[in-house]
């Protein structure tokens, strides 16, 4: 098999670059996906990530190695291993980041990354359903995103509150402010989860010019006098090489890419050569500047009703699965979360530094399901930590996950955040018109006074978890510490690209998925432009 593109990697930016490089028809392009077709009815229902998080067949299961700033815990990394990557098994909710996220990266030597170069591409790949008041919302792409089609009294209670509490009201984050507090905007269209695969791959899949393989894992690039010629895959549990004449563009996500790279050769020496591979190309920021958000997740039983009681036998779920049938609504069109805020910890901070996830409902895991008494949880995760980790090469088994090290907590700054973070979930919970309804603090729980610092951060450290947003690990840049070069090309070695949430030089102000697709939009336009060359 040999074609123009080869594309590793049906995730967000995946689905993305397949369409944009088909489109014309002047290129042929195949698309890889290791997982399966997205044909599992649990992934178009929103709430369904409750079912396909911890699913071998839609999810990586990733696990990091015990880490210290988290109290020697192992914790899972769930990733998309499906059509659709981890869009196909996400909360839904569409997060751009702050303009000064992109002007940051332009700063640190990214040129064409400011906020002004990547908003068209925001804006191309977006169908947003309300209203635009600053001119900076798409309404004629690909990906549907809406408000949401479920309100619950408490997510409505906490903005109140939120609010009273002397934080400002935004109706849109994803506008000129993201400051603010408000209600989650998701990849949804209509009732169902609009995931990459959805948005982009179904109107395309029966071109001529695109072919899409699932179950196809790859075991390494193909490398030719320093000219990447395609990938050696296993499909249908055989070998077989797909040749690309121009490029592979690398889509495999901040675990799957760097681990690519690493078995084929390309890295760090010491990761690799260990292993008994052939090192290609030296690149020693493979698989570095790992950085992901991590979630404190404080809980407060309430007397109104929640997802918790609501769920609480089969009647009543049979009532919402008959409901979600005649009217695709109610909560299984629920996303990961309703409400949302992005707040300053300090009020000398020029933007938002921490962001809450608000949920009419608890579980210690989405795989566990619910708790059995009513309550909701108010989420905050630092939105830019300065801790970052690594991962590296177990052993040059490609079906063998990698070593993940996430250094949770690892600076005096990332500790202090996450605690100031917690605090003001217990500000909220105390200030009407909630504190009435809070019957009583499940986690931290009461046992953990309000200025005791230590004891919050130990919490913290004890049950704080991923909220699934692991980027930086094939960092762009313009010198020895990237990976690739601001077109996204990896340095010292042709006909290669790495497009995904890996080449952030910095983690984004917020959820990682809307703007992987972005990165997929923009590495489009770079890799038709260089064709055209």
């Amino acid at each position: 098999m040999e074609l123009d593109f080869v594309i590793v990697g049906a995730g967000s930016a995946g689905c993305a670059v397949a369409n944009r490089l088909s489109e014309s028809g002047r290129y042929s392009v195949v698309l890889l996906e290791a997982g399966p077709p997205d044909t599992n009815p649990w992934i178009h229902v929103p709430v369904g990530y409750f079912r396909t998080m911890g699913n071998p067949r839609t999810d990586w299961r990733y696990k990091t190695e015990p880490d210290d700033g988290i109290a020697g815990r192992s914790i899972p990394w769930p990733r998309g291993r499906v059509l659709g990557g981890s869009s196909s098994i996400n909360g839904l909710l569409y997060v751009r980041g702050q303009p000064q996220d992109y002007d940051g990266w332009a700063q640190m030597g990214c040129i064409g990354w400011s906020w002004d170069d990547v908003l068209p591409y925001f804006k191309r790949s977006e169908n947003w359903e309300g209203e635009d008041h600053d001119g900076l919302r798409g309404k004629d792409g690909p990906l549907s995103v809406q408000s949401s089609r479920l309100n619950r009294d408490v997510v409505d209670k906490w903005v109140e509150a939120a609010i009273a509490a002397g934080f400002p009201r935004n109706d849109d984050y994803n506008g000129a402010v993201q400051e603010g507090v408000g209600y989650f905007q998701l990849t949804m269209k209509g009732g169902r989860r609009c995931s990459s695969a959805a948005a982009y791959l179904k109107p395309a899949k029966d071109r001529q010019s695109l072919e899409i393989l699932t179950d196809t894992q790859i075991e390494k690039l193909l490398i030719e006098n320093n000219r990447v010629r395609g990938v050696r895959a296993r499909i249908n549990g055989s070998f077989q090489e797909i040749k690309a004449r121009r490029e592979v563009i690398l889509c495999a996500g901040a675990i799957g890419s760097p681990q690519i790279l690493m078995l084929s050769g390309i890295g760090d020496p010491a990761d690799i050569c260990p292993h008994g591979i052939d090192l290609q190309v030296e690149l020693r920021a493979v698989g570095k500047n790992m950085q992901d958000h991590l979630q404190a997740r404080p809980v407060f039983q309430t007397d109104l009703a929640t997802i918790n009681v609501e769920t609480s036998n089969i009647f009543k779920k049979g009532l919402i699965a008959a409901q979600y049938v005649l009217t695709q609504r109610g909560p299984m069109t629920m996303a990961a979360s309703l409400g949302t805020a992005f707040l300053k910890t300090e009020d000398h901070l020029e933007t938002p530094d921490i962001q809450f996830h608000i949920q009419p409902f608890s579980a210690d895991s989405p795989a566990e399901g619910p708790h059995r008494f009513s309550a909701f949880t108010a989420s905050v995760l630092q939105l830019r930590p300065e801790s970052t980790g690594y991962l590296t090469l177990k052993s040059r088994d490609m079906d063998e996950h990698p070593s993940i090290h996430p250094n949770y907590l690892s600076t005096d700054t990332d500790c202090r955040t996450i605690v100031k973070g917690i605090q003001i979930a217990r500000r909220i919970a105390s200030t009407e018109p909630l504190k009435s309804h809070v019957t009583r603090e499940h986690a931290p729980g009461a046992g953990i006074g309000p200025d005791d610092e230590t004891a919050i951060l130990d919490w913290a450290r004890e049950t704080a978890v991923t909220i699934y947003h692991p980027t930086g690990t094939c960092r762009m840049g313009n010198n020895d510490t990237a990976v690739v070069d601001p077109r996204l090309r990896v340095r010292g070695i042709d006909g290669l690209r790495v497009a995904d949430a890996s080449i952030m030089p910095r983690i984004v102000s917020g959820n990682t998925n809307a703007p992987a697709i972005m990165i997929g939009e923009k590495v489009s336009d770079m890799v038709l432009e260089d064709a055209r060359a």
